[in-house]
């Protein structure tokens, strides 16, 4: 796959030395920016070509959270944080890992090729993932799935066969879906090969499961089917 180009962005200058110096040492990683201040790294992003934000939680201009509201989904995030505690609410984004300071290498390597997976995954247009559902890791087929449900801290992934209770959030896994899936509701995601009929409030799936249509996802639903 191509190189990764990466950018660091964080307050604390020995923090960003450190990063710097790991991600030079990564083959398949290459450093293409980093600032102190958010707001810099959001022009650079506006102008230059990146995929890859190593992205620090706490910043006193722009929260990373924040960050990542304001630049979407079009870059892909590895967290960087001193406090354990935000890394949950971390996950509610686009975002492939945490790593809690001090990030030593051996466990910034972990997250890298964490990375390179993701990237490799979308380049290649995978047609199943695997998830962790009762202890045990299981393959998907995105031709199985039915639809992805939230559930508070879970998500129940209903296939033709069963279904899987895995710790994830509906975000994170749209991510890694291919584009016959789309979110109709703030709780499901549905495969659109499944579906029977789409009325103005519900889908029927062709297993007879009826689904609701949030009223903030229905423009996005009709321009996919169209």
């Amino acid at each position: 796959m191509k190189t990764i180009k990466c950018i660091i962005v964080d307050d604390e200058p020995l923090a960003i030395s450190l990063l710097e110096n790991y991600v030079r040492k990564i083959p398949f990683m290459e450093l293409v920016f980093s600032a102190e201040n958010p707001i810099l790294a959001l022009e650079y992003i506006r102008n230059n070509e990146a995929d890859l934000i190593f992205l620090d939680i706490q910043m006193p201009e722009l929260t990373g959270i924040n960050f990542m509201k304001i630049v979407g989904e079009k870059k892909k995030y590895i967290l960087t944080t001193a406090y354990s505690e935000y890394a949950l609410e971390g996950y509610e984004h686009n975002i492939i890992d945490y790593l809690l300071k001090p990030v030593s290498f051996e466990r910034f390597y972990k997250s890298a090729v964490k990375a390179q997976e993701r990237f490799s995954s979308s380049e290649s247009g995978e047609s199943y993932f695997f998830v962790k559902s009762s202890g045990q890791q299981h393959r998907i087929n995105f031709i199985d799935i039915l639809y992805i449900e939230s559930i508070k801290d879970y998500v129940n992934i209903r296939t033709s066969h069963e279904e899987y209770i895995v710790l994830d959030t509906l975000k994170s896994l749209e991510n890694q879906l291919s584009d016959r899936f789309v979110r109709v509701h703030k709780s499901f995601i549905i495969n659109l090969d499944k579906t029977k009929n789409i009325g103005i409030k519900r889908i029927v799936l062709v297993s007879e499961q009826e689904i609701p249509i949030g009223e903030s996802y229905r423009s996005n639903l009709l321009n996919k089917i169209k």
